[in-house]
C-alpha cells in the first residue's frame, strides 16, 4: 500500500475511511506467522479469498517442503488441492525471512503454538519472541491479529508492551492495531469448520475490531461475533474447550464406576442423549492434543496469579486429575486381562493400536498412548505398535509396524487406544490367530461379542467385561 494520509511512511489500512474498498479489491497483503496445523490452512483460506499471502515460519525444513510443492497436512481433507492452486496462482508463498515480509504486510496473523511445560505451566515463548520482533519490523498503520489461544489479559498485559517497546516508534491505538480472532477449528475437519463455525473478534479498540471483522467475513463467510475486548474473546475460547475437558472427565469417572457395576456406559449415553438438555461426551484413554489439556491449565494459571486464586476452579483441577489418570486405568485393565490369561506383564508383548491423540490425524502431542507405553515398559512389557499415520516410523520411543497384523503378531494383548477409521473394523479372528489373548477397547468402538466369539478376553473403558478383584464388586458373569 501507499503512504498513509498522515504524512508518515506506513500502511493506509488502519487509517482508511473506506475499508470495504480495500477488502473488495484485495489490496491488503497478509502475513501468517506460524504455518503449522492451523496457520497453513488459514493462509490458504486467505489466499483462496483473493489476498496475497506470505507464510512465515522458522522451520526451514517445512519451508523447503512447501516450496517443493509437497503439502504437509494430508490428514486435512480439502486443502491439498487449494494448496496447489494457490501456489500456481502466485497468491501463496513461504519464507523464513521476517525482515523482508513483515514490513510489507498490512495484516499480520499470529498462529503460533502456546504449549505448556511438564509442570502444567503455559508458556508463550513463540508469541513473545515474535511480538518483540514486531517492535522493530511492523510498519505503522498495520494490524496484528492473534489467533493463538492465550489466557485472558495476555494480549492487553504482555503483547501490547512487547510490540510497543519503548514507544518511540509504535504506539497501540495510535499507529498500529491489535486484536484477536481465536481459531475454532478441529484438526482433521479444519476446512469444514472454517466454512461453518462463527468466529470471535476482539481488539484494543472498536475500529480495529471492525476492520478485522470485515476482512474475516470476506475470507470465511461465517458469523463474526464482536466481543468487547481481547480478554473476553480469549475467555470464550477457553471456556468452550475447558467445558469439554471437564465433561469428558465426568464421563470417564462414570465409566470407571459403571465397569464395577456391570453397566455399559455406551448404553447409558445413548439413552441419556435423548433428553433435550444432555450433551454426550465419551470416555477414553485420556485427553491429549495441544488444546484441551493446555486450555485447562491456562485458566488455572490465570487464577493462580490472583489473590486467593489457588482456591478457585476446583472443578477444573479435579477434571485434569481424572483425565490424566486414565492411562493408568487402561494399564490396569491390560494387566487384569493378562492375569486372567495367566500372563505377567514382564513376560508379555503388548500391541498398541493408534498412537495419535485423536482419530484420523497425525499428531501425538500429549497423546495418552505415550503414558500407556511408558507405564507398560516400566512393568517390563515389550511394546509393538501400529498407527496408519506413522507406519514404518519411530515415534514415542517405539517402532511403528506396517500393519495391524504385524503389530499383533506374537503379542499377548492388543489395545485400541485411538480409533482411526482404519482401526474401527478390526478382524478379531485374525488378531486371535496372531497369538493375542486379550483385547482392550479404550474407545468403545468394538463389538464385545465379536471379541469374545473370536476367543479373546475383552476389556473396555466403561464397558461390561471388566472383572474387578475387589470384594463386593460386580463381576462379568452377573
Amino acid at each position: 500500500m501507499s503512504k498513509d494520509g498522515h504524512g508518515s511512511t506506513g500502511h493506509t489500512l488502519l487509517y482508511s475511511s473506506d475499508i470495504e474498498s480495500y477488502v473488495k479489491s484485495r489490496q491488503i497483503k497478509i502475513c501468517v506467522v506460524g504455518i503449522g496445523r492451523i496457520g497453513l490452512p488459514t493462509a490458504l483460506s486467505f489466499a483462496r479469498a483473493g489476498f496475497v499471502v506470505t507464510g512465515l515460519d522458522i522451520n526451514k525444513a517445512l519451508i523447503s517442503q512447501i516450496r517443493s510443492g509437497v503439502f504437509p497436512l494430508d490428514d486435512e481433507p480439502g486443502y491439498k488441492d487449494i494448496f496447489q492452486d494457490m501456489i500456481d496462482a502466485g497468491r501463496f508463498s513461504v519464507t523464513a525471512d521476517a525482515a523482508s515480509t513483515i514490513p510489507d504486510s498490512d495484516i499480520i496473523l499470529l498462529t503460533l503454538p502456546t504449549p505448556m511445560d511438564d509442570a502444567g505451566t503455559p508458556y508463550y515463548t513463540a508469541l513473545e519472541s515474535v511480538a518483540s520482533q514486531l517492535n522493530g519490523l511492523l510498519t505503522p498503520g498495520s494490524i496484528v491479529v492473534v489467533e493463538s489461544t492465550v489466557e485472558p489479559n495476555f494480549v492487553e498485559s504482555k503483547m501490547v508492551k512487547l510490540i510497543e517497546g519503548d514507544r518511540t516508534r509504535l504506539r497501540a491505538l495510535e499507529n498500529f492495531g491489535l486484536g484477536v480472532c481465536p481459531e475454532t477449528a478441529n484438526p482433521g475437519e479444519i476446512l469444514q469448520n472454517f466454512q461453518s463455525l462463527p468466529r470471535l473478534v476482539g481488539a484494543l479498540d472498536e475500529r480495529t475490531a471492525k476492520i478485522i471483522s470485515s476482512v474475516y467475513s470476506h475470507v470465511f463467510g461465517v458469523e463474526l461475533i464482536m466481543m468487547p475486548d481481547c480478554r473476553t474473546a480469549n475467555a470464550v475460547k477457553l471456556t468452550t474447550n475447558v467445558f469439554r475437558d471437564i465433561n469428558v472427565a465426568f464421563v470417564n469417572e462414570l465409566a470407571i464406576l459403571f465397569e464395577r457395576l456391570g453397566i455399559d456406559v455406551n448404553v447409558v449415553l445413548e439413552a441419556a442423549k435423548r433428553k433435550y438438555n444432555f450433551e454426550p461426551h465419551y470416555p477414553g484413554a485420556g485427553v491429549g492434543g495441544p488444546c484441551l489439556p493446555v486450555n485447562s491449565y491456562q485458566l488455572l494459571h490465570t487464577a493462580s496469579k490472583l489473590n486467593g486464586g489457588n482456591k478457585m476452579l476446583n472443578m477444573i483441577k479435579s477434571g485434569r486429575r481424572v483425565n490424566e489418570s486414565m492411562p493408568s486405568h487402561v494399564v490396569d485393565m491390560i494387566c487384569d486381562g493378562l492375569a486372567e490369561s495367566r500372563v505377567t506383564p514382564n513376560a508379555s508383548t503388548i500391541a498398541i493400536l493408534g498412537l495419535s491423540y485423536k482419530p484420523n490425524v497425525r499428531d501425538v502431542q500429549l497423546a495418552p498412548s505415550k503414558k500407556i507405553i511408558d507405564m507398560l515398559k516400566s512393568r517390563g512389557a515389550r511394546i509393538r505398535a501400529y498407527d496408519p499415520h506413522y507406519a514404518g516410523e519411530d515415534i514415542l520411543d517405539v517402532h511403528v509396524e506396517e500393519s495391524v497384523i504385524h503389530a499383533v503378531q506374537g503379542s499377548s494383548a492388543a489395545v485400541l487406544v485411538t480409533d482411526h477409521d482404519e482401526l474401527r473394523e478390526l478382524d478379531m479372528m485374525e488378531i486371535c490367530k496372531a497369538g493375542c489373548k486379550v483385547f482392550v477397547d479404550c474407545k468403545g468402538r468394538i463389538d464385545r461379542d465379536a471379541v469374545t466369539s473370536a476367543g479373546l478376553l475383552y476389556r473396555g473403558v466403561g464397558r461390561v467385561g471388566v472383572r474387578s478383584t475387589q470384594n463386593g464388586d460386580v463381576s462379568d458373569d452377573v
